[in-house]
């Protein structure tokens, strides 16, 4: 199913094609546990589908994170 979702991150518009139904979306609307509704996705395909944010925005937020670590602790040294 294509399931299309605006990141809380970014704002941007993704679409991924998830191997998930309609029947386990309703159950995760009626209060299951993401991860028991949809036990085939991966964990960066439920956290798509609670904040639409990719593994492409995740790797560029901890890696732009890590610079600014970086940069502090060479002030720092």
């Amino acid at each position: 199913m294509k399931v299309t979702m605006t990141s809380i991150m970014s704002g941007k518009v993704n679409t991924l094609d998830l191997p998930i139904t309609q029947d386990q979306i309703d159950m995760w609307d009626q209060g299951y546990l993401i991860q028991d509704a949809m036990p085939d996705l991966t964990p960066d395909e439920r956290e798509f589908l609670m904040t639409g944010i990719t593994p492409s925005e995740w790797a560029e937020v901890f890696t732009e994170e890590n610079e600014e670590w970086d940069d502090i602790d060479q002030e720092v040294f």
